[in-house]
């Protein structure tokens, strides 16, 4: 399968590029607003994954999404709607991704910001063309050990969305990953409570020593 990570040159995007690179044999593309951004980061990507045989791609994000089967829009929450917007038109048959989480920080800490619409997910939904199956995941990953392929992982990620073949493709995805296991978490609708975890880590892993790279487990 070959999957396109837009924004893939940032920290949740070159985690998500080096794991499936390292465990899985489907063709990983970094997208970028900048195709030799994205060209650069991808040979960076295969240079730390040096011995083994991996294939990275680096391309502009219209290009890396219209030779995708899934798209995952590894991008801040902000720049969503306008990423999903600059590849709208090569998203035919294939699966939308999103992990972005809206959040604001005060002195106390990170809060999320959920959007009117009701969650960041949903902004995605209402970016992408009609027919076009968008499915939340990987929302509340540690961007740090996520791109350390030597770092067990033990952590949980749900997803959510409203076709039940493009969850499952993508829970596929995920649990093709080492050490990642993929949880139903119901339709899109339930985005919001997923995304409101990923701060709540955040504060959790800033005042408490050792848990820097704090995830989720379900027992």
């Amino acid at each position: 399968m070959d999957i396109a990570l837009l924004g893939g040159t940032g920290d949740i995007g070159e985690g998500l590029a080096l794991r499936w690179a390292n465990d899985t044999s489907h063709t990983v593309i970094v997208g970028s607003r900048d195709a030799d951004k994205a060209a650069a980061k991808a040979e960076e990507y295969e240079a730390e994954l040096d011995g083994r045989e991996v294939d990275v791609a680096g391309l502009a994000n219209e290009d890396a999404a219209a030779r995708a089967d899934v798209v995952v829009t590894a991008v801040p929450a902000y720049h969503l709607t306008d990423t999903v917007e600059a590849v709208a038109d090569e998203l035919d048959d294939t699966i939308l991704v999103s992990p972005a989480v809206g959040m604001k920080r005060d002195e106390d800490g990170f809060h999320y910001n959920r959007p009117g619409v009701g969650s960041v997910t949903q902004l995605a939904a209402e970016a992408a063309p009609d027919g076009t199956p968008v499915v939340g995941a990987f929302h509340n990953l540690a961007a740090g050990r996520l791109a350390d392929p030597e770092a067990d992982l033990d952590w949980d990620t749900i997803v959510v969305g409203d076709d039940r073949d493009a969850k499952a493709t993508v829970s596929e995805l995920a649990e093709g990953i080492e050490g990642l296991r993929a949880l139903d978490g119901g339709p899109l609708a339930n985005a919001a409570e997923v995304e409101g975890l990923t701060p709540l880590l955040i504060n959790v892993a800033r005042h408490n020593d050792g848990l820097h790279d704090l995830g989720v487990q379900f027992r």
